[in-house]
């Protein structure tokens, strides 16, 4: 079996939208930046979540990819600390999505709440297709496959991990208990050593008997720092402390990931759907341009008339960009009509141009070499494939297609 510390890996991945914007820089990557010096961190490209709703255009992926993938390294995603590759160079995750399809219950995805909202939010488009419905099933695959402990998402997105643990549950149910396995768990226990065995024992009676999870916890640690049992034992003794069988497919945990705070420009989301963004690679001229025109609070009308920052979108730049000093300059300004609206503007322009700078001059370099790009996704896909391979041998082998 895998000896793969799943509490120390993390997968995470994005759909290739093209250029990004600070709202996936504020989002998503900086968190990246962080994690992948934390954990052993896969992050991929999903270009095939992307045929889910962009199946009748799908000339626009390619060039959505690379543009993505610079943003990333601009950004301070770095090959050398993590592993950087498109999903649809690794084959495994159509293979594992199938083989988990054979268990998955029809009514666990008709169930996922994104899956109707989706379709809401998506009206023109035909999403009555069998790859739209079982896309949070590629979704667990994409997970599973690499065997993560944790999953960064934002609160929107914990259905997900929820119905990730809940098929790797039902997998390792099915397919973790071997013949003998209460009696090949039992003979475990007794390896681990007369004292670790007894409070084994017992904290697996707290927690089945009732329920307690702290118990569980303890008992898990106590597994992980065993020395004297093999790895295949560990695992059965994973699977046979909650009830189950062999843990085949660890259950990930959603790690919650700060709600980014970057606001449009209009005081909305940051989104390209609302023609609100400033993309991380925005002409300086064009940032100053974008947020000298942004509205401010209509009572505002003359620049000697009193405002209230609460009500401006250009007081939720400051609440991202400016310290305490200048904050308390635009409050105070603000309402006794101390500055002008302009005038509020002029340090939000400079802080979100100060934080472009280096992004832009590392974008401009991977623009120039876009080899280098290609070979960074290239070197990564092979990474995750060799640990998808590992996941895949032992998922066969366990549902009998290994045929040794």
């Amino acid at each position: 079996m895998s000896s793969v510390d799943s509490s120390q890996r993390v997968l995470s991945g994005m759909r290739p939208t093209g250029k990004l914007h600070l709202g996936h820089y504020h989002g998503v990557l900086k968190n990246w930046v962080k994690l992948q010096h934390e954990y052993e961190c896969f992050f991929f490209v999903a270009d095939w979540h992307a045929l889910t709703t962009t199946y009748d255009d799908p000339s626009v992926i390619e060039q959505s990819v690379w543009d993505m993938v610079i943003d990333w390294l601009a950004a301070g995603v770095n090959p050398g600390s993590a592993t950087l590759f498109l999903q649809s160079k690794v084959p495994e995750h159509a293979e594992l999505h199938l083989l988990l399809s054979m268990i998955t219950p029809l009514g666990w995805l008709e169930r996922v709440p994104t899956y109707k909202d989706q379709q809401e939010k998506l009206k023109d488009k035909d999403l009555a297709t069998y790859g739209f419905l079982g896309y949070p099933l590629l979704q667990s695959a994409d997970i599973l496959l690499y065997r993560a402990g944790h999953v960064p998402v934002g609160a929107d997105q914990v259905s997900h991990v929820e119905i990730t643990r809940e098929i790797a549950r039902r997998f390792n149910y099915k397919f973790g208990r071997e013949p003998g396995f209460e009696e090949n768990a039992q003979a475990a226990v007794k390896k681990m050593g007369k004292k670790a065995a007894k409070l084994y024992t017992n904290l697996r009676k707290r927690y089945t008997e009732e329920g307690d999870g702290e118990a569980l916890a303890t008992a898990q640690a106590l597994l992980k720092e065993q020395q004297n049992i093999t790895l295949g034992d560990k695992e059965r003794l994973m699977g046979y402390l909650e009830g189950g069988g062999k843990v085949i497919l660890p259950e990930p945990q959603a790690l919650l990931t700060p709600e980014s705070k970057m606001p449009g420009l209009d005081g909305q989301k940051m989104s390209k759907s609302y023609g609100n963004t400033i993309s991380l690679r925005e002409h300086p001229d064009d940032v100053e341009k974008k947020i000298r025109t942004m509205r401010t609070d209509p009572a505002r009308v003359r620049r000697d008339d009193p405002g209230e920052p609460e009500n401006c979108p250009v007081w939720q730049l400051h609440e991202v960009y400016s310290n305490d000093e200048v904050k308390d300059w635009v409050q105070k300004g603000c309402r006794n009509a101390g500055i002008g609206c302009i005038e509020c503007k002029g340090p939000v322009t400079d802080a979100i141009k100060a934080e472009l700078i280096p992004i832009q001059e590392r974008a401009e370099h991977f623009e120039n070499n876009p080899d280098l790009v290609k070979t960074v996704i290239q070197e990564g896909s092979e990474k995750a494939r060799d640990a998808a391979r590992d996941t895949m041998e032992d998922v066969r082998h366990v549902m009998g297609l290994s045929y040794r």
